[in-house]
């Protein structure tokens, strides 16, 4: 279909008592927008988005930096940070895992796909973040987790309680270790945090109380399962 302008997409969402999801944000002027719409809006943002600016990390990735929206400039990076982040308008922040392989990263434009892999940086680089003063741990803990629950109302998910899935990652915050492409797991074999210095890392990951991570290791792999969501489940 066609797009719809943002201020009309809000109209609409007032009128018909709808919530808007906005995905990937990654510019000072969204930011800012949003900011005023919370009354109808939750927000995402990435890791890369947090991390990275132009043109820096143009010069030193090329078309491996191509992603959709794109990363933009500091003065952007900085609004995430302080209206986003700080001030809390951002809900949730994920990865939008894409792994593209070498070959096809680096196919001329626009042959080039949009997209990086995320999904294995996202603690790593986020405890960073922590340790380096930009948030606290607990709004990390949010924007992974709780913020998720909210949003998508996942049952059983985004807490450490009674009745819920046993789902949660244990971290040594002292830990500095260098994120290296060799160590991806994703077969596309490549990282844009290669060379990053992460403060802060993932030690285990326990899924529905199965290890399935331990020390950089899957010893419990295909064991995932479809989520379930509150406004979908069956009445009995």
């Amino acid at each position: 279909g066609e797009d719809i302008p943002p201020t009309e997409m809000f109209r609409m969402a007032h009128e018909q008592g709808k919530r808007v999801h906005v995905l990937h944000v990654s510019s000072a002027i969204e930011m800012e927008f949003l900011a005023t719409a919370k009354d109808v809006a939750t927000v995402e943002t990435l890791p890369q988005f947090l991390t990275f600016a132009g043109p820096q990390i143009y010069e030193r990735l090329h078309g491996f930096a191509q992603m959709n929206p794109p990363i933009r400039y500091a003065e952007d990076l900085a609004s995430l940070w302080s209206l986003g982040i700080s001030q809390g308008v951002v809900d949730i922040i994920a990865t939008d895992h894409a792994p593209h392989t070498r070959e096809e990263k680096a196919q001329a434009y626009p042959k080039s796909p949009s997209g990086m892999p995320g999904v294995q940086t996202l603690v790593p680089v986020m405890l960073t973040h922590v340790n380096e003063g930009r948030l606290s741990l607990q709004r990390f803990v949010d924007l992974s987790s709780a913020g998720p629950l909210r949003v998508f109302g996942i049952e059983g998910k985004g807490r450490i309680a009674l009745g819920y899935d046993a789902d949660f990652t244990l971290v040594d915050m002292k830990a500095r270790r260098v994120i290296r492409a060799e160590d991806q797991a994703t077969r596309c074999g490549w990282t844009p945090f290669d060379g990053f210095e992460a403060k802060g890392w993932p030690l285990a990951t326990i899924i529905r109380g199965q290890l399935v991570m331990r020390e950089g290791e899957i010893v419990t792999p295909h064991i995932g399962e479809p989520m379930r969501f509150l406004e979908t489940l069956p009445h009995a």
